[in-house]
């Protein structure tokens, strides 16, 4: 994807603010939801983590605590849902804060209760003490879609079925490789998804580990995953790939002659080493 396009994409979902556009954008552009969900989470997510400070701030979170138990008693419905609408923040974080002032309130003699707590009464809304409080919970965290141990066990699944995917076309290929459990079993702590026992060339560049994003390649995230992966696996294996199964911006395919090469599939045209022809 070219980053003008990128760029119209991220200027009509900030104008929309829901994802109510994708399916606009999906026509105009032609491009999968698949993709476009991804565009979409990673933006909503680094938008949280800037706005997270004023909403962790110690007054603003008694008072949606406060807006909360009043809601309730008025037997409001959706109480949670409503508030996380009006002041833009996720449904879940909004969840999770009231959630820790109640256990505060009503526990923990106003100190802050343990974070395992909290996680595992979101998860399993049946141990919060207030069933109110519980079902508004529960429903924050079925209509969350970007944030929530829901949204987590869904993103885990998607990332195991595409390295499942990639090992499934290496095994196709019929090359000889590591996975990520046996390289640990090395030694290794860094380890990209696929080590190739034997070298392959794509492209014209040689390919020596294999790493799977189910995810979409924007700046921001690329950046990161150089810094704290694809650089080290270079440095460990060699020259490599990274496969961002749902599209990246074609201009940050910028390290090839550094040993980093992006695509958004497993590549057809690849050349095979033979050892015993060397």
């Amino acid at each position: 994807m070219k980053l003008t396009v990128y760029s119209e994409i991220m200027d009509t979902i900030h104008s929309c603010g829901t994802r109510d556009c994708l399916r606009h954008i999906e026509e105009k552009y032609g491009i999968s939801m698949k993709t476009l969900g991804s565009i979409y989470s990673q933006d909503y997510q680094r938008k949280m983590k800037k706005t997270h400070s004023k909403h962790y701030a110690p007054d603003v979170m008694e008072t949606y605590y406060q807006r909360c138990v009043h809601g309730l008693q008025q037997g409001e419905k959706h109480v949670l849902l409503k508030l996380a609408a009006e002041v833009d923040l996720s449904a879940a974080l909004l969840s999770r804060i009231v959630l820790e002032k109640h256990l505060a309130n009503t526990q923990y003699q106003g100190n802050t209760p343990p974070r395992g707590l909290v996680t595992q009464q979101l998860r399993d809304t049946t141990l919060i003490s207030d069933p109110l409080l519980a079902s508004e919970i529960n429903i924050c965290t079925i209509a969350d879609d970007n944030y929530g141990h829901l949204v987590d066990t869904v993103k885990h699944s998607i990332g195991f079925e595409y390295e499942f995917l990639l090992k499934h076309k290496v095994e196709e290929k019929g090359l000889e490789y590591l996975g990520e459990d046996q390289m640990r079993a090395k030694g290794y702590d860094k380890t990209p998804d696929i080590k190739l026992e034997v070298p392959i060339a794509v492209g014209g560049y040689v390919v020596n580990w294999i790493e799977s994003k189910a995810s979409f390649g924007d700046e921001e995230s690329n950046k990161s995953y150089l810094k704290d992966q694809f650089w080290s696996y270079q440095n460990r294996f060699g020259p490599g790939m990274v496969i961002y199964w749902f599209g990246f911006i074609d201009e940050l395919d910028v390290n090839r002659d550094k040993g980093i090469l992006l695509m958004d599939h497993f590549p057809s045209d690849i050349v095979l080493m033979k050892p015993e022809t060397v």
